[in-house]
């Protein structure tokens, strides 16, 4: 973990100004489960006369998912899907029907709770992007949306229905606070009131399930580094804890069995990676599964609770199983490779079957039905364009080489059709957002929309990232843009070194903290990068602490401090302090409605650059908030996206 210094602001910026390129590598390589480096003349480009640039449009004409749940009766599914270029809820027929729609709204509608009788669907949806969310509630059989709560000034997600359906329990949060409670509704009358009244700023509750006399709910710090569960009474006593952590760990429920006896639970408190596991409520006893050296956490429970639905994360290649509880003998649930997830968190019928989502690189999204009784699955929808043939995109591989301390970073890589190797093509790292997030091997439009242009794409995960362990994922902590940017420059050398690449033409693009990488990249490292799209970036620390969200600032502060007394660490974080020396054309995209990275940071930077000379341009979206959810917002960030690394990186 890089050390940052106690320094003044003045000289913390007078010595990283002066410092070479990259940071100073840590004595020791950072541990993860990642091990063996892969040879990058390993690399092949494969030749396919069929294969060509692929249209924005066609990209986004695919669409995606948010959310999706059986109904109570288990004869069809409603989704969230964006069809009409809008996240709107769809029910689709069990055996695969012409999707019908149940609402429609210029806003994304997600968190789907399914009432017991049957006869509605409750979701959650915010106001352009402003992420204050209110609870509606539409008909099974569709008619008029109703709004349960109607507030403002408080964001309300994350329902779940009583086992009888005579009450909603939910998450609360209020603007100014940072993190949230549990509340309750009477589904009859609709009064809400408050379960817990969290009293440390740092810390939030989310409910689970129910059980006799009241609920299962995780309550966590906002940095994700301490969790644990409790038990939520109904008649108003404090909450209780079901487990206890003895150091700085994670012990999350996320099912409680039928029975309301079992509770499906994931910690990283025995090795700091997340393992699967079961507690028994009554004697408060775990029992873990077969331990693995890759993300394990645990799923909902099989109707009858004899069986666990177990997610692994084996490096950034995701895949679903059911492991019975008793034996510990595990059953795949026949899907392909690539990236498999439960649908929700409550995905079964009672007859077995299990909705699920899946894609991989060269695949769009869909919702699949699994029999997990007689071991099959197929696709419940067909989202994707018949012009993105699987056999025409490229597919991903995931890669691994030696950051400058000796640490072993995983990436997806995208090698195009048809390229020669004779060190001419342009490249592109697309860094993650978080930076506690990962690349998975998921349908990335960007990488496909790049690769099927002959750009060879690499996405790194680098120090700080989810899914190689809490060590990997801190040890970026107060050293932001520091050892993990260098990761990303050492990305660059690995791509170079296939024998593709120009060097001379490699850009940087990203998204939300991978917007932050692309600022900083061009601002400390300005002599790597050709060409640069920053996607809502942060520019300045000091900027974001005063107007974002409180649970922004609450996971900031887990990030790199107090701006107070680790002034010099947010100095040497923030990319305003070096980028004024970029050399590389920057193209910024950001939303108006952003709470998480507020347009005056894209503002701030362009402002900045323009006033050094340098070349940049920017274009802002009304009525979208962190990431672009609307249609035709998402084809033309796209399209500014191409023309711009096609400008710079292969018209110079």
């Amino acid at each position: 973990m890089s050390v940052r210094h106690h320094l003044t602001a003045g000289a913390a910026l007078a010595i990283f100004l002066a410092a070479p390129a990259l940071a100073a590598a840590p004595a020791k390589p950072v541990p993860s489960p990642a091990t063996g480096l892969t040879d990058p003349r390993s690399l092949v480009s494969l030749v396919n006369p069929q294969a060509g640039p692929v249209a924005a449009a066609d990209l986004y004409f695919s669409r995606g998912g948010l959310d999706a749940i059986w109904t109570a009766d288990g004869k069809a599914a409603i989704v969230s899907t964006n069809l009409t270029g809008r996240f709107n809820l769809w029910r689709v027929e069990a055996d695969g029907s012409w999707p019908v729609q149940l609402t429609q709204s210029d806003d994304r509608q997600s968190g789907l709770a399914a009432s017991p009788d049957g006869k509605w669907i409750v979701f959650q949806a915010d106001t352009g992007g402003d992420e204050m969310y209110d609870l509606y509630a539409v008909p099974v059989g569709g008619g008029p949306v109703i709004n349960l709560t109607n507030t403002p000034d408080i964001s309300e997600t994350t329902a779940r229905f009583s086992p009888d359906g005579a009450t909603l329990a939910f998450a609360a949060k209020r603007k100014a606070d940072a993190g949230s409670n549990i509340a309750v509704m009477g589904w009859a009358d609709h009064k809400v009131r408050l379960l817990t009244q969290e009293a440390q700023p740092e810390f939030s509750w989310a409910p689970v399930g129910w059980v006799a006399g009241g609920l299962i709910a995780n309550r966590g710090n906002l940095g994700s580094t301490l969790m644990g569960v409790w038990r939520v009474s109904l008649d108003g006593g404090a909450p209780a804890p079901v487990t206890s952590v003895k150091t700085k760990a994670v012990i999350a429920a996320t099912a409680v069995s039928a029975d309301g006896k079992t509770l499906a639970i994931t910690s990283n408190e025995a090795t700091g990676q997340n393992h699967a596991g079961v507690l028994d409520l009554a004697t408060g006893a775990s029992r873990w599964l077969k331990p693995t050296p890759w993300d394990q956490t645990s799923g909902d429970f099989t109707p009858d609770g004899k069986s666990l639905a177990v997610i692994d994360n084996a490096d950034g290649r995701q895949s679903v199983s059911l492991v019975d509880v008793a034996t510990g003998a595990v059953r795949g649930l026949g899907l392909p490779d690539g990236y498999t997830d439960q649908a929700s968190e409550i995905s079964f019928t009672a007859d077995g079957r299990m909705l699920l989502s899946h894609e991989a690189s060269n695949s769009p999204f869909d919702y699949w039905v699994a029999d997990t009784r007689a071991g099959t699955a197929k696709p419940l929808t067909h989202l994707g364009l018949a012009s993105l043939d699987p056999a025409r995109l490229p597919s991903a591989q995931i890669v691994h080489y030696a950051s400058q301390d000796g640490t072993v970073i995983s990436a997806v890589m995208t090698v195009p059709f048809n390229l020669k190797r004779d060190g001419t093509a342009p490249a592109v790292v697309i860094p993650h957002g978080g930076p506690t997030g990962q690349t998975q091997d998921r349908f990335s439009r960007g990488a496909i929309a790049l690769a099927s242009r002959g750009y060879v794409v690499i996405q790194p995960n680098v120090r700080g990232s989810t899914g190689y362990g809490m060590a990997f994922q801190m040890a970026n902590h107060k050293d932001l843009g520091g050892m993990d940017l260098t990761d990303e420059v050492y990305a660059t050398r690995f791509l170079t070194a296939t024998g593709y690449v120009n060097p001379k033409k490699i850009g940087i693009t990203g998204g939300s903290y991978g917007g932050f990488m692309t600022l900083m990249a061009i601002g400390r490292t300005p002599d790597v990068w050709a060409a640069a799209v920053s996607q809502y970036g942060i520019i300045n620390w000091f900027e974001m602490m005063k107007h974002e969200d409180a649970a922004l600032q609450q996971y900031q502060r887990s990030l790199i401090g107090d701006p107070v007394t680790d002034k010099a660490v947010y100095e040497a974080s923030s990319p305003m302090t070096y980028i004024r020396q970029a050399k590389a054309p920057l193209l910024v995209l950001q939303g108006e409605n952003d709470i998480r990275v507020p347009v005056g940071q894209a503002r701030e930077v362009v402002a900045t650059l323009k006033s050094v000379g340098a070349t940049v341009d920017a274009h802002y979206y009304p009525a979208e908030g962190h990431g672009f959810v609307k249609r035709e917002n998402q084809i033309d960030a796209m399209q500014r996206l191409i023309a711009w690394l096609d400008k710079y990186l292969k018209d110079q």
